[in-house]
């Protein structure tokens, strides 16, 4: 089990320093004075560009160039958000707990909510139950999060509002540190719009795999064995069946961690995907840089993650 996870931990180190090399290739090579005028932003003064250009040795060689860059990475400095005078870990550090206060909660709702709907739906398949949760999965799934996202506005804040029932705010963000109720409060209609739409693809995968597992000959023995249903569904075929949804699990919470950017701007949350899009209007580079090394790593922790997960539902995994 050790050896199995270091090797995956080397595997995403090698993953993290040749999305170093491409992010690097892509903002930092070229005309240093170029570099330096991007860098610093549409408004930026010659003084500000020049003082880019010393401190990030643009007159250098290449190669100590990149070795700075990584150093830097290596010790938390993402650099220095020129368009508002402040780091970028300083940005990273507001908007981030956002993204992923968003993130960890969604994704546990529509865990949950997929596998339990997709499960039961195995088990009773062709019936109504089973029939109902399927169109119902359809429906979310063909939903725009936009559209989801206003529609939950619109009946459960405008519509209870009216009628004196202010139970979910519409827009804004509380930290869990300063009040856990109201964090949450503000909370669960960005993570139903996002649960909704992501537990239809779990409901599905679910379904599919619970299916193929059911009719394997260990579960046939399971059963001759006099073993209870309820046994034999959660102790044998699910563990087997998690294992698909757990890969579809790392994706969507990594992407998710990259930047919900239609359901914070919907809600009117300051996290990571409305952050990259005021970036990229402001053509405030190292934000936009800081923020794809950040979603690169939540990508690749994510994938560690799901390896690790993979280990303890099939421990042919550590094997390999």
């Amino acid at each position: 089990m050790i050896r199995f996870l270091v090797r995956r931990i080397a595997l995403g180190i090698v993953v993290m320093f040749m999305v170093t090399i491409a992010v690097y290739g892509m903002f930092f090579v070229g005309s240093p004075q170029a570099v330096a005028r991007r860098l610093a932003g549409r408004n930026a003064t010659q003084e500000t560009v020049d003082r880019i250009y010393h401190n990030l040795g643009l007159d250098r060689p290449l190669w100590r160039q990149y070795s700075h860059f990584v150093w830097r990475l290596m010790h938390g400095d993402l650099g220095t958000d020129y368009y508002h005078g402040i780091p970028v870990t300083t940005v990273l550090k507001q908007d981030a707990p956002i993204t992923f206060s968003l993130a960890i909660g969604a994704a546990v709702i529509w865990f949950v909510l997929g596998v339990s709907t997709g499960v039961y739906s195995s088990i009773r398949p062709r019936t109504l139950i089973d029939r109902a949760f399927t169109a119902i999965a359809l429906f979310f799934y063909s939903i725009p999060v936009f559209v989801l996202g206003l529609t939950l506005i619109y009946v459960f804040f405008y519509q209870l509002t009216i009628h004196h029932y202010k139970w979910f705010p519409a827009t804004g963000y509380v930290s869990i540190t300063s009040n856990p109720y109201e964090w949450a409060r503000h909370l669960i209609l960005p993570w139903m719009t996002l649960a909704l739409i992501s537990a239809a693809a779990y409901t599905r995968l679910s379904r599919t795999s619970m299916l193929e597992v059911l009719g394997e000959d260990y579960i046939r023995t399971a059963r001759s064995k006099g073993l209870s249903e309820s046994r034999v569904i959660v102790r044998h075929a699910l563990r087997s069946a998690l294992t698909p949804v757990v890969t579809q699990l790392g994706i969507d919470f990594a992407s998710v961690l990259g930047g919900a950017i239609l359901t914070e701007s919907v809600f009117g949350l300051p996290g990571l995907g409305r952050e990259s899009v005021q970036a990229i209007n402001n053509q405030d580079l190292p934000v936009i840089v800081g923020i794809v090394i950040v979603a690169a790593a939540a990508v690749i922790i994510a994938n560690i993650v799901v390896d690790m997960m993979y280990a303890v539902l099939d421990p042919r995994v550590r094997l390999h």
